[in-house]
């Protein structure tokens, strides 16, 4: 039985390392007899090789830790994670932001807030300017001491587009993914953030939050979602946002240790397998989008960075980015990319389709 076979597998090897989820995703169910490999379904669509588009948009990781540690986590982030972006690395990608046509800077974490280069960071990169400079709260930083509590202006200050996760609207359902307070402290952050502007019609300042599923399933609807995200939240404490993204979690790191610990796996990898939809390759994040680790190192995406798999081409650092050579290169895919090509499609922007 597969299910006795995942158990055992558990038992031999933890999940923990990039090489190992990578070959357990690999070999777990796929191959003889189990379901289709990925790069199968893109040679369907005459896709394959997955290919670039223009490079648009840069995302950032700048370290892993974190203060909080959720279960649907795909970075492993917590407070004893010490893997932090240097200056030096910092600096690399000033130069590129100085000699590209990038409009996206996008800055992820753990919490990127915790960098002790962060601000310096934001303030440089605000200096050249790009079109959208995104940066992924937790919003619980804004509350967990009180030299972050000025967050909120700091982002008013350089025009950031805050874009923050939230479990749910309501208080049982957030605390029981991410721990008890973090509902309340995530509501506080908000209701600062909208003090100083933040969601509010005719600001400019963008604040959109994300949904990921807190179990073996997938998100619903994200219009529906918005919706009723918007009426709650109003109606209960006042509270505006922009735009609400819906993120499918993708089976690596921590989720995928829950997947297989709670016997979830093989049902979580049918229903994505089930549910691919071939229009949302087209609009992928991995088509218009680099990812950079804490190390400088590049990745076609942020899932890819989690299991370790740098781009395929001689150039995988920034400090050496030529970006019309690196265009040419083909994606790396695995069975993990099920999750961003199911159903209405999932990026770190929400739906593709």
């Amino acid at each position: 039985m597969i299910k006795e076979t995942l158990k055992e597998r558990k038992k031999k090897r933890k999940l923990e390392a990039p090489e190992a989820q990578l070959e357990f995703l690999s070999n777990g169910i796929f191959g003889g007899g189990g379901l289709p490999v990925f790069s199968e379904k893109l040679r369907e669509i005459d896709d394959y090789p997955l290919r670039p588009a223009e490079l648009e948009i840069l995302q950032i990781n700048v370290g892993y830790m974190c203060n909080q540690v959720c279960s649907h986590c795909h970075v492993d982030a917590g407070p004893d994670r010490k893997e932090i972006m240097t200056r030096e690395t910092m600096e690399h990608i000033l130069e590129v932001l100085r000699h590209t046509t990038v409009h996206t800077l996008d800055l992820t974490g753990g919490a990127p807030e915790m960098n002790p280069h962060f601000r310096w960071f934001v303030e440089e990169a605000a200096k050249i300017g790009v079109e959208d400079f995104i940066v992924r709260s937790n919003l619980t930083i804004i509350r967990a001491n009180k030299k972050y509590h000025d967050l909120p202006e700091f982002f008013r200050k350089h025009n950031i587009h805050v874009v923050s996760s939230l479990p749910f609207y309501k208080r049982e359902r957030t605390d029981k993914q991410r721990g008890d307070g973090v509902f309340d402290k995530s509501i506080t952050a908000l209701l600062q953030l909208n003090e100083v502007g933040y969601g509010i019609e005719g600001s400019g300042l963008k604040l959109d939050l994300v949904y990921n599923p807190s179990g073996a399933f997938m998100p619903g609807d994200q219009a529906a979602l918005q919706a009723e995200f918007k009426k709650n939240l109003k109606a209960d404490f006042g509270i505006e946002f922009n735009d609400l993204f819906t993120i499918t979690n993708l089976p690596i790191s921590r989720f995928l240790e829950y997947l297989v610990a709670s016997d979830n796996y093989e049902d979580y990898m049918d229903r994505l397998v089930s549910a691919y939809n071939p229009t949302a390759v087209k609009n992928v994040m991995c088509r218009n989008t680099l990812s950079v680790s804490y190390d400088g190192f590049l990745y076609d995406c942020d899932f890819n960075q989690m299991l370790e798999l740098k781009v395929d081409h001689k150039l995988q650092h920034i400090s050496e980015l030529d970006v019309d050579a690196i265009a040419d290169r083909n994606i790396r895919v695995s069975q993990h990319c099920y999750g961003c090509t199911a159903g209405a499609g999932s990026s770190c922007q929400g739906s593709t389709t």
